[in-house]
């Protein structure tokens, strides 16, 4: 079996990547929406070194596709390696016959646990997205609940943001867990600042509490918060979260399967984090075949904690993934267990998913 070419599908603002062999089985995997451009001309390069080759050969495709470019390492360059190595992962588990979390180790649970996001401009409006989650059956909600704030705060951004954390916490009881992404809004300062104002209302984590470029700000805050950071999300490759690890700068680890390097990348980044007992969420606020990847990887890592998700395949999937009192019961199937509905996605409207631009008050620019 060889690599007879590599396919783009825009599915919407997704980036989906289509590995088709000369046996006819076919592989999927996904990029990074954002520089969509940026991504998929990289992917071009990346198809020179794979045409003829073997795809079951994944360790030694990875490492051509890695090493093989003098500037390597980038997410523009990670993420296309990344959607090429899922779609190896499918076609060899379809060859096999089985799901790749079997050829991961096997799995380690029987279902996973998925958070979902929510959102409001106002406190009414943020109340009622919760309370939409939890009808839906969800046991974890994740929301950003600051605005960009400056290097340095008073009182009354904390204590907005504090108020709306107040408000989900009210809404979902203590038997419910919510989690709360600063998105590297806050710089290590005004971070602390709100841990301290939020605590009281226990969330699981603060993700991105701090930009991700240095990493002793972040242990900074990881060891004096009062409640756990979690971070990776901007993060490729285990060279990466190598300083994060050895800093103990995070108690739980949010590589993207389409960012850090792909399936494996993300499965020898969790046996590390495993070593300094760290925790493991993916990140994925992506598409459909992000999202069978993160179910893969979730089904059999160990120190897995919960799952992000936007969707389960709606649309997209011909069987798409469902969602059950805020679990997925792990697929079954071969290879991702997850094949995209190439009719359905040909007539969905194509754009390109845009990074909002975000101001202070003062209209700056601020981080995002």
């Amino acid at each position: 079996m060889r690599i007879e070419r590599v396919e783009i599908v825009q599915a919407g603002i997704y980036l989906l990547v289509k590995v088709v062999t000369d046996e006819g089985v076919v592989g999927w995997g996904e990029a990074l929406p954002d520089n969509f451009r940026s991504i998929a001309a990289f992917l071009g390069e990346c198809e020179r070194f794979l045409v003829g080759q073997d795809p079951l050969r994944i360790e030694h495709l990875w490492q051509t596709l890695f090493r093989g470019f003098f500037w390597k390492g980038g997410f523009v360059h990670c993420s296309a390696i990344s959607a090429v190595e899922m779609a190896l992962w499918d076609i060899k588990g379809k060859v096999l016959g089985v799901p790749v979390y079997e050829l991961l180790g096997g799995k380690v649970r029987e279902r996973i646990r998925l958070y979902a996001h929510i959102g409001g401009n106002t406190l009414d409006e943020l109340k009622r997205s919760a309370e939409q989650r939890l009808q839906q059956g969800f046991t974890a909600v994740k929301f950003c609940p600051i605005d960009p704030s400056r290097p340095l705060e008073g009182t009354a951004l904390i204590r907005k943001a504090a108020e709306r954390v107040k408000a989900v916490r009210e809404v979902l009881g203590w038997e419910k867990d919510v989690l709360l992404d600063l998105h590297g809004r806050t710089t290590p300062t005004v971070a602390l600042q709100l841990a301290d104002e939020i605590a009281p209302f226990k969330p699981m984590w603060i993700e991105e509490p701090c930009q991700p470029m240095n990493v002793e700000a972040l242990a900074e805050v990881a060891q004096k918060s009062p409640i756990p950071v979690a971070t990776g999300e901007r993060l490729c490759t285990r060279w990466q979260f190598r300083e994060v690890l050895e800093k103990r700068a995070a108690a739980v680890l949010q590589p993207d399967p389409c960012v850090c390097g792909g399936i494996f990348e993300l499965r020898k980044i969790a046996a590390m984090a495993e070593t300094y007992y760290v925790g493991m969420a993916p990140h994925n606020p992506y598409g459909p075949i992000n999202t069978a990847a993160a179910l893969q990887l979730a089904a059999c890592i160990p120190n897995f904690v919960i799952q992000e998700h936007i969707t389960l395949g709606e649309g997209y999937l011909r069987q798409p993934f469902e969602q059950v009192n805020g679990y997925v019961t792990v697929p079954e199937g071969v290879g991702l267990c997850a094949e995209p509905d190439e009719e359905k996605i040909a007539h969905l409207p194509r754009r390109f998913r845009e990074t909002p631009l975000v101001h202070y008050e003062d209209g700056a620019v601020g981080d995002w």
